[in-house]
C-alpha cells in the first residue's frame, strides 16, 4: 500500500511471485463501480489528484522519463487505474504500458525491490502534500 483516502488506494501491481516491473502502480477505486464514466464528482477529484501525485512522484523519485496511464476494464469490471513508469534508455519499439514488459533490460525487481520503491514514492507524497 502507497496511499489511501477515503475514495481509493493505491499499491504497486503485484505479480503472484513473478518479477514486478518497477513502477507498474494501481489505483483502485474504493466504491464498486466499472467505469470513469461513473465517478462521482468527488471521486474524480480524488481519482485525479492521486493520479497526478503518484506520477510526479514517480518521475521524481524514480527518475521516469514518461508515465502511462490506462484503464482497460476488459477483465474485471472494477474501476482501476495502471500507472506504468518509463525509464530513460528504454527503446521505442518497448514504449507502452505492456510493451515495457518486453525489453530484456526492463527494471523488475523482487517484492523487496517493489516495498523500497513504493516506501520512496510513500515519502514523496508525504514530502510533497
Amino acid at each position: 500500500m502507497i496511499y489511501e483516502d477515503d475514495y481509493v488506494y493505491v499499491g504497486h501491481i503485484d505479480r503472484e511471485g513473478k518479477p514486478n516491473y518497477l513502477g507498474h502502480i494501481m489505483i483502485d477505486l474504493k466504491r464498486h463501480t466499472p467505469s470513469l464514466a461513473d465517478l462521482t464528482v468527488e471521486e474524480a477529484k480524488a481519482f485525479g489528484v492521486i493520479m497526478a501525485r503518484i506520477s510526479k512522484a514517480l518521475m521524481e523519485s524514480e527518475n521516469a522519463e514518461h508515465i502511462y496511464s490506462l484503464v482497460s476494464g476488459n477483465s474485471v469490471p472494477h474501476l482501476h487505474m495502471h500507472i506504468v513508469a518509463r525509464y530513460p534508455n528504454t527503446p521505442k519499439e518497448h514504449w507502452g504500458p505492456m510493451e515495457v514488459y518486453d525489453w530484456q533490460d526492463a527494471p523488475m525487481g523482487d517484492n523487496d525491490q517493489v516495498v523500497e520503491l513504493c516506501d520512496r514514492i510513500k515519502i514523496h507524497l508525504e514530502n510533497n502534500s
